[in-house]
This record gives C-alpha cells, sequence and structure tokens, in this order.
C-alpha cells in the first residue's frame, strides 16, 4: 500500500469511528503534508482518494470536508465474459423520451455564464465582417482552434491550431473518425457496458462491434490485445474518463497501456473525451492521448457537457489521419456555423470558459454526493451503487430485480431512466440502471428519484 493511500485509511478510520464528524474540517493540503512529513503530492492524492470514495468534499475557497454520510453500499460487479464478433440491435434507439432529469446526461448553465455568453456572442457577431458571405472553414476557425490549444496545454494536452479540426459535437467528431479510418463490415472494439449513442451509430454505419469487459481501472486489455493480434477488429472506440455509464476513469497505467497497443499494432484508438473536464476532484487526468507516440489515437471531445448541448460544437485531434480527416468532414459537411465558433473562441480566450468549468465541476461534485447519500439511505442495502469519479451519471446494479416488471412499471410511471440493456448488443445488465446526477436533488428530480427508489424496493419484492 503507497504511503497516500495509507494516509487516506486512516482517515477513514477517523470518520467511521467517531473521531471526525460530519462537516468538520480537514487540514489543508500544506498542513498535511507537514503534520504527516510526506510531499505535497502525497497529501493531494491523499484527499482525492477520499473524495473519490466520497468520504470528504471540498468547498470553494473554503477547504475540506467530512462528507455528511459515506456511501455504505457496494459498487456494481463488472460481468466477465470473451468477446467476440457482435451487432447491433435495434434497442438502442430509446423506446420514449420523456424527457425527465433522470434521463439525459446533462446539467444547467448558471445565468451569470450565459450573461458572458451572450456578451461573447455579440462580440462574436461584430467580429464576423466578410465572413458572413462566405462558408466556415471546413477545418474550423482559427481562432477558435487557436483557443482550444491554449486551453488544453496547461492541462498536459500539446497540440498545435493546425492539428485540430471543429466539428458539430462530439458523436460528429467520433463518426468522421469512424469514416477515416474504417469500412461497413469492420468491427470496432467498445467498453462493455457502453454509451447507447455509439452503439446506434455504429448500427447505422454498418459497422459490427467487439465488447471488451470493464474491469475496476478501465477494461480488459488482455482481451482488446488478443483481438488486435488477431486482426479481429479494425478500430476501437473507448471513453477513457467518467465514462458513460459505469463512471470509471481508466487509470494512468491503463491509458498509457491502450496508446501502447494502438501504436504497437497500428490499429487506430478513438477517444471519447467528453467528460474529461467534468472531474470531481481537483486534478482534470490527462486523456491516452498524451502517451500516443505515432499518432494512433483520435481525439474527440465537445462542448456539450462542459458548457452546453445546444452548441452541438466539438472538435477532434486525428493524429496521423488529418488528411483524411479533414478530407472526409468536408465533404460530408460544410463546416460548423461561424457566429458560434467566434463565440465559443471568445468564451474560451477570455477565460470565462476555464473558470465555468471549474464551477460547475465542484457543483457537479456536490450533486453527486448528495445523490449518492440519498440512494445509500433510501435503496435495500444489496443494491451496487457506482460513486465515480467525475462526469453526471450513476450506475446502479440491482441483485433480484425483475428486469420486465420494473422496465414496464417505469414507462407507466413515466419515469425517464435508462436501462442497462441499452448499452449492450450482448445479453447483460439486465439487473441495472444509470440515472442522471446534473440537476438539484428538489422539485422533478427528487420527484423522480423518491419513483425510482419505490420501484425498485416494489419490483424486488415481486421476484
Amino acid at each position: 500500500m503507497s504511503r497516500y493511500q495509507e494516509l487516506a485509511q486512516q482517515f477513514v478510520s477517523d470518520i467511521e469511528q467517531g473521531r471526525r464528524k460530519p462537516g468538520s474540517r480537514l487540514p489543508s493540503l500544506r498542513q498535511l503534508a507537514k503534520q504527516q512529513a510526506v510531499s505535497l503530492s502525497t497529501a493531494i492524492s491523499c484527499y482525492q482518494e477520499l473524495e473519490s470514495q466520497g468520504r470528504i468534499h471540498a468547498r470553494p475557497q473554503a477547504g475540506y470536508f467530512v462528507s455528511a454520510s459515506a456511501v455504505s453500499h457496494a459498487t456494481p460487479e463488472w460481468t466477465q465474459f470473451v468477446s467476440q464478433i457482435s451487432a447491433a440491435k435495434p434497442n438502442h434507439q430509446l423506446p420514449v423520451a420523456f424527457n425527465g432529469p433522470l434521463g439525459v446526461s446533462s446539467t444547467h448553465s448558471e445565468a451569470a455564464d450565459v450573461i458572458e455568453l451572450e456578451r461573447s456572442f455579440r462580440r462574436a457577431v461584430k467580429r464576423m465582417g466578410d465572413r458572413l458571405n462566405r462558408y466556415p472553414d471546413s477545418r474550423g476557425e482559427l481562432s477558435l482552434r487557436t483557443a482550444l490549444s491554449d486551453h488544453f496545454t496547461p492541462l498536459g494536452l500539446n497540440f498545435s491550431p493546425d492539428e485540430v479540426v471543429v466539428t458539430s459535437g462530439c458523436m460528429s467528431a467520433i463518426k468522421t473518425a469512424l469514416e477515416a479510418c474504417t469500412q461497413p463490415g469492420d468491427a470496432i472494439a467498445i467498453s462493455s457496458p457502453c454509451f447507447n449513442g455509439i452503439l446506434q451509430l455504429l448500427g447505422e454505419m454498418s459497422r459490427n462491434i467487439v465488447e471488451i469487459p470493464s474491469l475496476d481501472d478501465g477494461i480488459d486489455l488482455a482481451q482488446l490485445e488478443s483481438h488486435f493480434q488477431q486482426g479481429v477488429v479494425t478500430a476501437a472506440i473507448f471513453c477513457t474518463s467518467h465514462m458513460n455509464p459505469q463512471g470509471i476513469t481508466m487509470s494512468v497505467k491503463q491509458k498509457q497501456a491502450l496508446a501502447k497497443l494502438a501504436n504497437q499494432y497500428q490499429i487506430p484508438v478513438i477517444e471519447d473525451d467528453v467528460y474529461l473536464e467534468l472531474s470531481h476532484e481537483e486534478t482534470t487526468p490527462l486523456p491516452a492521448k498524451c502517451y500516443d507516440t505515432d499518432g494512433y489515437v483520435l481525439w474527440c471531445g465537445s462542448v456539450s457537457k462542459s458548457l452546453s448541448p445546444g452548441y452541438r460544437l466539438g472538435w477532434c485531434l486525428p493524429g496521423r489521419y488529418l488528411e483524411t480527416y479533414q478530407r472526409r468532414f468536408s465533404v460530408s459537411s460544410y463546416g460548423v456555423a461561424t457566429p458560434m465558433q467566434l463565440a465559443v473562441a471568445d468564451y474560451i480566450a477570455s477565460g470565462h470558459y476555464a473558470r465555468q468549468v471549474k464551477k460547475r465541476r465542484q457543483k457537479l461534485a456536490q450533486l453527486k454526493r448528495e445523490y449518492l447519500q440519498y440512494l445509500s439511505a433510501h435503496l435495500p442495502a444489496e443494491v451496487k451503487i457506482s460513486q465515480p469519479q467525475g462526469g453526471m451519471v450513476i450506475w446502479l446494479q440491482i441483485p433480484g430485480i425483475d428486469a420486465d416488471s420494473f422496465a414496464k412499471q417505469a414507462q407507466e410511471q413515466r419515469l425517464d431512466i435508462r436501462l442497462g440493456q441499452l448499452f449492450t448488443t450482448l445479453d447483460l445488465y439486465q439487473d441495472c440502471l444509470r440515472i442522471n446526477a446534473g440537476y438539484p436533488l428538489q422539485d422533478d428530480a427528487k420527484a423522480q428519484l423518491d419513483t425510482l427508489i419505490t420501484l425498485i424496493h416494489q419490483c424486488r419484492q415481486s421476484v
């Protein structure tokens, strides 16, 4: 056990034994480092570990505090299986769209941030000039590509404006990446479970699927490498940070190994990093792209989760596939609306985006704690609850549930959630579901969550 884990375990013991009360303030990072005679990085790692467990939380400008109650439920168990080629099923389309707060992975923007965005739009319109009469550059406006480069460089991801392509959202970036490096009929490796939008996209593009089992620290890389060695898969798509729906973040070791496999076998890996900046900890994890030496990782992202889904603005860092990617995107699209690009470029360059993201991640971390504590207090002890380190979704595993009865009653109650079977092409996750935790636990969100809890109790009792 490393030193930071030993320190974290001491805090856990103190909290469980009542020596540290809920709401009590913890030493600052520098105080902790001095008290325990450890480095500042060890102190940071200790608090990050405690945050990931839901034991403590940070308050802006105030410090670290013991959380009201620790989540007592176990975390979900990941089904292990021998992966093989399968095809997308039609059930990846949502049967009913009730548009409730627990359904779509989303949150809302603060009023002050909306005002700053409006100012950026007004400045962007004034700067349009004669570009109003021209189609957008298919690569994206230089000002936006530069703003993205400047924004991500301090986070540890270095690229030049000429290396990135602006797209109409993350799914657009992923679709173009698939067009650039695969053909219909090719098999694509994905995590299991996997975001249903990816499954739907692969089905629409006539690509086959190889599901790779999840692990606590990522995916089963041994199985993935086996498929690479045998030439079974042509490419792979993985969300590496705060995965949707399971909430896992690949460890640094996993991300390094994933990039190494892509380069070793010269197989493109499309990295879906739409949740990257929504870590519930102070530091932003590095993407696998940072460990890509030969350009076989195509890194995709967007502002859909970090800013607004309505803007439909994303990007891709295609690596060695840049020329093909640009050609494919220019054929399928006339580019992204220039005013939108200029406005977001202004918002990023002015520093408002970074500040807004920081506030959003703090808000989501607090909401996660509230949802986890509420679920833990009201669900049967056997229910397993994920404890994601970022993003805005929570994955539940409910042993013994009558899946058919639950699905029927959820639809009758107009309960907008995502059943586990939506996230796979296999006969898996019948006892699982995903909820969004991006809205305050009040009004409709609390009412829907109470309905969900009631149905879980009822459908377990009826088995």
